[in-house]
């Protein structure tokens, strides 16, 4: 829809031609009802005399939750104004699907609005909070980012997106830092493997974290230190590569009691499975660049942590090493004996070890995320993190962090069932593999609990969420995890 008004006679820069506004606008509550702005689109409505009221009524209907309608020459500061359809503005937690239905509208709306920004070519955009800043900085920022490292041809990005209106620009900047350490957990992801191998990985981690806090320690360990912490399990995996394995420890210590037991985070971090001897099928092998998303997201919660200066102490623990074809069965840190069944199901081996060495930190309660299993993928796909843990207490924790966040997590049975699957083995104290493979995420997280003894501990499993499908209405088809730090 063209609006009355001339560009020309508001004499606008190349600069001011390629600036969109987002503006929000609610459903009706109900029949009858006139359409309501968001408090940003009614100021912005009353700046240019009631003409985008008057235009919409012109235009039709408004639009429907999720999406937009674009006018023209309307604002003599926004050449393009994108009106975003929202749902009822009282909407809140949605208990049938686990999340903030709100801050979900407005996650939905915004990145409706953000991508018709996008196809108009132009290079920056305010943005209206649509009732919750941070929600709407979230994916604002989230869209910024695109992997385009290694094109030789760049398309035109997007160069600045900001707040309209005065708003809560605190909550706005909070989240424009959570969603930028997002992307640093997308861009450790969707680097080829030839050019994030675990001593770069771990390179990239302390320079983010030097950058932003001085109370933060990185020790990039080095084969022969893992040799002497007698880590077999996870040197066992590391051996096939002629890439060094490389044991990355992270201490934050953000509280003013330096005493004070931290939290742990625990990171599986294969920089390449090609699955070993138990070689992976072709097919989607380009994806197992990003099976360290595990690591990729521990680290970058730490980096958020230390951004905010929280008053907390974190250990983030991640064993770095690529799976190739090589391998034989080692015992693990705790002694016990593994069989090594199939050299695909490596990951629970390099934490096994980790999850041993975290214990001696005496953390308050141990995370671990890991892309562990296809069978999480089946069981959830990306509709859900599948969260193992022996503490109620834990679980209510991230529950509730995930309506807010909308990185939604389900819990899985960690039965005595299935530890009778992994020990009740033939060599050895415990099997890699499971005797059955229908459990295989439940099968996992029997043989972790092997290796653990804390109270509070709690397995993630990433493998469904790792990857966005097209089902998320605001992440692009790229490694926009949606277990993010902000759960953490």
């Amino acid at each position: 829809v063209f609006a009355a008004g001339c560009f020309g006679s508001w004499g606008l820069s190349a600069a001011d031609m390629m600036k969109g506004l987002v503006l929000g606008i609610y459903s009706k509550e109900k029949e009858g009802d006139v359409p309501q702005f968001t408090s940003a689109g009614e100021n912005s409505d009353k700046l240019i005399a009631g003409k985008l009221r008057e235009t919409l009524k012109k235009s039709g209907p408004p639009p429907k939750a999720g999406k937009t309608r674009t006018f023209y020459g309307l604002h003599q500061d926004f050449p393009s104004v994108v009106l975003v359809g929202l749902s009822k503005k009282a909407a809140g937690i949605d208990k049938q699907e686990n999340w903030h239905e709100g801050k979900e509208n407005t996650r939905a709306a915004v990145a409706a609005g953000y991508r018709q920004i996008q196809d108009l070519g132009l290079s920056s955009m305010e943005v209206d909070p649509c009732g919750d800043a941070q929600a709407a900085a979230e994916v604002a920022v989230l869209g910024l980012y695109k992997y385009k490292d290694l094109k030789q041809k760049k398309k035109m990005a997007m160069s600045a997106v900001k707040l309209y209106g005065s708003g809560d620009q605190e909550a706005w900047q909070k989240e424009v830092l959570f969603a930028s350490v997002q992307n640093l957990a997308c861009q450790l992801m969707e680097t080829p493997a030839n050019e994030m191998m675990p001593t770069r990985f771990a390179e990239i981690i302390e320079k983010n974290l030097k950058s932003v806090s001085s109370k933060s320690e990185v020790h990039i360990r080095s084969k022969p230190w893992i040799e002497e912490q007698a880590m077999g399990s996870f040197l066992s995996v590391a051996k096939g590569s002629d890439e060094p394995p490389v044991f990355l420890e992270i201490h934050y210590k953000g509280s003013p009691n330096a005493n004070e037991p931290p939290l742990a985070f625990v990171g599986k971090g294969i920089a390449f499975d090609s699955g070993g001897i138990s070689i992976n099928a072709s097919a989607n092998t380009d994806l197992m660049r990003a099976d360290m998303g595990g690591a990729a997201t521990i680290c970058s919660a730490i980096v958020s942590a230390a951004k905010f200066n929280l008053p907390i102490n974190i250990i983030g623990l991640a064993s770095l090493c690529e799976n190739m074809p090589s391998g034989k069965a080692n015992k693990a840190r705790n002694g016990k004996a593994i069989e090594v069944d199939n050299t695909d199901a490596e990951g629970r081996l390099i934490l096994a070890d980790v999850l041993c060495y975290v214990h001696t930190f005496n953390p308050k309660v141990i995370l671990n995320a890991a892309t562990s299993t296809g069978a999480m993928d089946v069981a959830l796909e990306s509709g859900a993190t599948g969260v193992f843990t022996n503490s109620s207490w834990l679980w209510n924790k991230l529950f509730e962090a995930s309506i807010e966040t909308g990185d939604r997590v389900w819990r899985m049975p960690l039965f005595e069932h299935y530890t009778r699957q992994v020990v009740d083995c033939q060599l050895a104290d415990v099997n890699n593999i499971g005797k059955y493979r229908s459990p295989g995420a439940c099968t996992v997280a029997a043989f972790l609990k092997e290796f653990m003894t804390h109270p509070k501990w709690a397995h993630l499993d990433i493998a469904g969420v790792m990857i966005n499908k097209d089902e998320g209405p605001y992440l692009r088809k790229e490694f926009l995890l949606r277990f993010s730090q902000d759960n953490a």
